[in-house]
């Protein structure tokens, strides 16, 4: 019997590459698209040999044609970091919109399941904390980061209208602030920012006075709690995410310590529209997809410390 078919878009990110593992490992042929503008081959590499791995360099802006059937599709391709999308924010604004667009129409026509990735970033700075998924969100439609912010609500918006217009059957999930190996070093986000700076001996880069929160999920987690909602009936958003809460001063305290570095703590001019507060409220994925993180932040960090000490040694 063939194996069925899975298309995830943007397929050699970060995120992306490991639901390629995982997906291979639940049995699937795994169809990856990428046009490599901030994905990277080397997260790929290993899978190249693979006779169910296919890999394809494609901009999904551009219709998208794939072949055969297809039984599911996860649709991540997108800039997701601040330094790529204030980099590339038309390209960002264009997956989001015309990317979303193009792989809910491949879904229709192969009457596939798709799964969006969405963001905890379509909270905006939240004037809920927890964030819930029946929060709404506080969004500046004009400011630099909503070209990424309104970029995932217009793909939800559109994911839900193709969902009740056309009857596709589709899967939203909220990615709260995730880490692990394979990210980029230079993407700008807390972790690989503090950690290349401590590996290499630069001052840790703190914005503001460091009283802002986030929430770090281990990557494995997230992708456990990715492929059950793929295999769930919930047709509304989840959010996936961990809980564990605390302030990027302390955070950057415990990179210093785990790494032990000499490097000081400096601080910096908040950037715009930072949010202030960001932690999931996680009880739908507990009660719908009976998920709940496993690794701890500790764990966590030591494995990714690990991954970026080989990358810049």
């Amino acid at each position: 019997m063939s194996k069925k078919r899975v298309l995830i878009t943007g397929g050699a990110g970060f995120l992306g590459s490991h639901l390629c593992d995982r997906m291979l490992s639940e049995g699937f042929q795994v169809i990856a698209m990428d046009n490599l503008i901030t994905g990277n081959m080397d997260n790929i590499a290993h899978l190249l040999g693979n006779p169910d791995f296919t890999f394809i360099q494609y901009d999904v802006t551009n219709y998208v044609h794939v072949p055969g059937d297809l039984e599911y599709i996860l649709h991540f391709a997108s800039p997701a970091s601040p330094v790529d999308y204030l980099k590339l924010p038309i390209q960002t604004l264009k997956v989001g919109a015309l990317g979303t667009h193009k792989i809910l129409g491949l879904a229709k026509a192969k009457k596939a399941r798709m799964l969006l990735a969405s963001t905890s970033e379509v909270y905006g700075d939240p004037l809920v904390h927890p964030q819930r998924e029946d929060y709404w969100g506080n969004v500046n439609p004009i400011g630099v980061r909503g070209v990424y912010d309104e970029a995932k609500r217009f793909a939800e918006a559109m994911t839900m209208a193709y969902h009740r217009y056309h009857g596709v059957d589709t899967r939203i999930v909220r990615i709260f602030n995730t880490y692990g190996p394979r990210m980029r070093l230079d993407d700008g986000r807390a972790i690989p920012a503090f950690m290349g700076q401590a590996l290499r001996g630069q001052d840790i880069t703190v914005f503001g006075d460091g009283s802002q929160t986030r929430s770090f999920c281990y990557v494995s987690d997230l992708v456990e709690g990715i492929f059950r909602l793929l295999m769930s009936n919930v047709t509304e958003p989840v959010n996936i995410g961990n809980p564990d809460e605390i302030s990027l001063l302390d955070f950057a305290k415990e990179i210093q310590t785990l790494t032990g570095t000499k490097s000081k703590i400096v601080f910096k001019p908040l950037p715009q529209d930072d949010p202030k507060v960001r932690r999931p409220d996680i009880t739908k994925a507990q009660t719908s997809l009976n998920w709940t993180p496993k690794v701890s932040r500790q764990e966590g960090l030591k494995l990714t410390y690990e991954y970026f000490k080989n990358k810049i040694l």
